[in-house]
Parts: C-alpha cells; structure tokens; sequence
C-alpha cells in the first residue's frame, strides 16, 4: 500500500449530503481494507454523520458547502477532516436537560477516545475551519 491515500469530496451544504458523505467515507475505508461492519467502521460512520451534521446546522448558511478529506498515512494513522467556509468553531454546550442538540462534538471526541484517536480544529487559509478525527489505523494489512 501506498505511504499516502487521500480522497476528497466536496458537498452541498444540505442535510441531504450527510449520508452522501457517509457513504463516500464508508467506501473509501472499505477499498482500504477496513471490513464494514466492524465496530471501528460503524464509529468511524457515526463521527463523520455529526461531523457533517455540523457542517451543514451550524454554519448558519455562511457555508454553501463542506469538504470530507480522508487520509491514511503509512497504513499507521487514518486522519478524516470536514471543512466548511464559517469561521466559528465549534463551541461546547452546557448539558442542559431539555436540550435537543448541542452534543454533536461530545459523541464524536469520546468515539474518537474510544478508538484510541483524538479531535482538533483548525482554521483554514480562506477563514474557515477543519474539524479533524485521527484514529490509528488498525485494518487488516492486505497482501
């Protein structure tokens, strides 16, 4: 396998591009080897779904779309990164009881936890944001 695999799309920003990007992650990770119904790909399936989710509710529509950037790096480290053009981050929200959104981040940094990963944001040159996973990579090794 190469040292570096990257795949990119780029979306509308519309809750109907959610299980398009899910599905265009879940295959690019299935052509890398990751079996598709292992725990790690469903988890990695539900970040990506909040991630995107995010991208679209939260953006306020200051973002016409998100990019979903997917790398695996020397079949070590798996990065997966969704960029929109809003410059807010993500904020943390009280838990409050009656709450109906707002753990969006919370359920995609203790996946991340889970499988041994973590998440970061960063700012893009154009003023926007990343909102990156990284997980190691733990695939079987295809020969």
């Amino acid at each position: 396998m190469a040292d570096h695999q990257e795949v990119t799309v780029t979306l509308p920003s519309d809750p109907a591009s959610v299980p398009t990007a899910r599905k265009f992650v879940a295959e690019a990770l299935v052509g890398w080897g990751l079996p598709a119904g292992s725990d790690t790909a469903d988890a990695i399936r539900l970040m990506v779904s909040e991630l995107t989710t995010n991208a679209v509710q939260h953006t306020f529509g200051q973002s016409p779309t998100f990019t979903v950037d997917v790398q695996l790096e020397r079949d070590e480290r798996l990065c997966i990164g969704v960029t929109d053009s809003h410059p807010r981050w993500p904020q943390r929200l009280p838990a409050a009881v009656q709450q109906d959104n707002g753990r969006g981040m919370v359920i995609v940094r203790s996946l991340a936890a889970e499988c041994g990963g973590r998440l970061s944001v960063t700012s893009t040159p154009e003023g926007g944001k990343t909102v990156w996973v990284a997980l190691p990579w733990n695939a079987p090794v295809q020969r």
